[in-house]
């Protein structure tokens, strides 16, 4: 039976300031440009290993590795003994409308990933992105040779949109109109606003916003469910929004054109970046519940990193957000991440 004073003081919470309010991981800006501020975070203890770069995919903020205690891909590695980074892009608005892939591929990160090696005395670093943020590491990995990368893991970053159901009515649109039309409302925009991004993450968990009177009232005593309900909340109300251009080359050429598959991602007509230049030993992560990208869309990267030493794919429970920093993700993502690292790890001794 329910304590009512216990409910009364959870219903409070819920509508204040929470029943636990955010606690981000300790972190400190080693480097802070618009769109580039790297951060380190904080260890007690002497690091082992290489570092680890976590690079986000667009439209979300850096909590998504970092969500809440026992939800934190960041508290996982820093606990395996790792230096762990993050790059923050911070808020995307109409002034930058002409942000693109370029700037991402060709800059942001490739210039994280050489501050992150200078700072660790030139070691080589294991790079981590979900979704779109695992997609960007990709490209800038098969983009760009010459970069100190160990490792790159992708979760949920899907190759193969024909076997992405999600994608399914935007690539049915796509044969019935020209992308000039249906892209002609981001472009007037700037891109997608905040609102909108929110808006749509909520969408696609419809059944979640439709039940949540009900999973509260069936867990008013229960402050760590609430806490796990609140945490995706706060998540989702802290999205910031897409650049125009970027939003265009992701319909065009990754979901219309199919370009990951294909092997060859044209950013713009004079820069192409082939997926088989990768070299670098690759992990890809796929969720059984993703409606973002499905874990047969993620798994089709097997096929096209064909100049990669290994490309392992891992198939785990769970939804697009879920497969990175829900309640399961320590015993399936984050434990087939570490087994990952520890096996490249071994290989180089």
């Amino acid at each position: 039976m329910v304590a009512w004073d216990v409910a009364l003081r959870h219903v409070g919470a819920l509508f204040g300031s929470g029943v636990e309010p955010y606690a981000p991981t300790p972190s400190d800006v080693v480097h802070d440009e618009p769109h580039r501020q790297l951060r380190r975070y904080r260890r007690d203890t002497e690091a082992t290993g290489n570092p680890v770069l976590l690079v986000p995919p667009l439209a979300v903020t850096i909590s998504c590795y970092d969500l809440r205690p026992t939800q934190s891909l960041v508290e996982y590695l820093l606990d395996l003994g790792r230096d762990v980074y993050v790059v923050d892009y911070g808020e995307i608005g109409y002034a930058d409308r002409h942000l693109g892939f370029e700037e991402w591929v060709d800059d942001i990160v490739p210039t994280a990933i050489a501050r992150v090696s200078a700072e660790r005395g030139d070691a080589p670093v294991e790079v981590i992105g979900w979704s779109f943020g695992g997609t960007i590491s990709l490209l800038t990995a098969a983009g760009h040779a010459g970069l100190p990368i160990a490792s790159i893991t992708a979760v949920g970053s899907p190759f193969d949109q024909r076997r992405n159901g999600a994608m399914a009515l935007a690539r049915r649109l796509g044969r019935l109109a020209t992308d000039e039309i249906v892209t002609a409302p981001v472009r007037l925009a700037g891109g997608i606003p905040k609102h909108a991004v929110r808006l749509g993450f909520r969408a696609q968990a419809l059944d979640r916003e439709l039940t949540k009177p009900w999973f509260i009232a069936r867990h008013i005593d229960n402050v760590e469910a609430l806490a796990r309900m609140q945490a995706v909340d706060r998540f989702m109300d802290d999205m910031p929004g897409y650049p125009g251009r970027f939003y265009r080359q992701v319909y065009r050429q990754l979901i219309l054109r199919n370009e990951m598959w294909r092997g060859t991602v044209h950013l713009n007509p004079d820069h192409a970046i082939e997926l088989e230049k990768l070299t670098a030993p690759v992990l890809l992560i796929g969720g059984r519940r993703d409606k973002l990208a499905s874990a047969a869309s993620v798994a089709a990267g097997t096929e096209v990193l064909t100049g990669s030493p290994t490309v392992r794919f891992v198939e785990v429970d769970g939804s697009h957000l879920g497969i990175i920093a829900g309640p399961e993700a320590r015993d399936t993502t984050w434990a087939a991440i570490r087994d990952f690292l520890d096996v490249e790890m071994l290989s180089r001794a």
